[in-house]
């Protein structure tokens, strides 16, 4: 099974766009035949435990105003598509606490995915030292998830 590396998301990603000096991001990447929206469908489908960490989570920020829809969609969505052309997909979403952004790129046979967050205030940096952690387990899995994943390539008829 390929193997999930640590890497510098790469330069021509659009994701590049948003980062300020003092913002976090952070990069994994796998070797994938994967398209971006294939891989983003497998690595952010949440397995339970990681599901079950988002409600809590969900459960303590709702007093603090922060967004806690999990949809595609909707003026409270958690993961919105913003970006997607056939290289890139980018989702995520800004919030009075931090704006993030995840994205799936495919580059050199490689699906890369990357999470940037630029804090606004004191909760922000609060809240990204506390979900770290979890952070990186959930990416991590995402990307062997990801790995995992091989297409099924149907096979031609034989000629008679």
């Amino acid at each position: 099974m390929p193997r999930v590396r640590k890497t510098p998301l790469p330069a021509s990603a659009r994701l590049w766009q948003m980062v300020s000096p003092g913002d976090f991001i952070d990069g994994y990447a796998v070797e994938s035949p994967l398209s971006p929206r294939d891989a983003a469908d497998i690595g952010l489908s949440m397995p339970g435990w990681a599901a079950a960490l988002l409600r809590l989570r969900n459960a303590i920020m709702r007093p603090f105003g922060l967004k806690t829809e999990v949809s595609d969609t909707g003026d409270g969505a958690i993961f919105p598509v913003t970006f997607e052309d056939s290289r890139e997909l980018i989702l995520g979403a800004d919030d009075i606490h931090l704006d993030f952004r995840i994205t799936v790129l495919r580059h050199d046979g490689r699906i890369h995915m990357a999470t940037w967050v630029h804090r606004h205030n004191l909760l922000g940096r609060i809240y990204l030292t506390a979900v770290m952690p979890f952070h990186i387990l959930i990416v991590r899995d995402s990307m062997r998830r990801i790995a995992r994943h091989r297409p099924t390539i149907a096979s031609s008829p034989s000629a008679q």
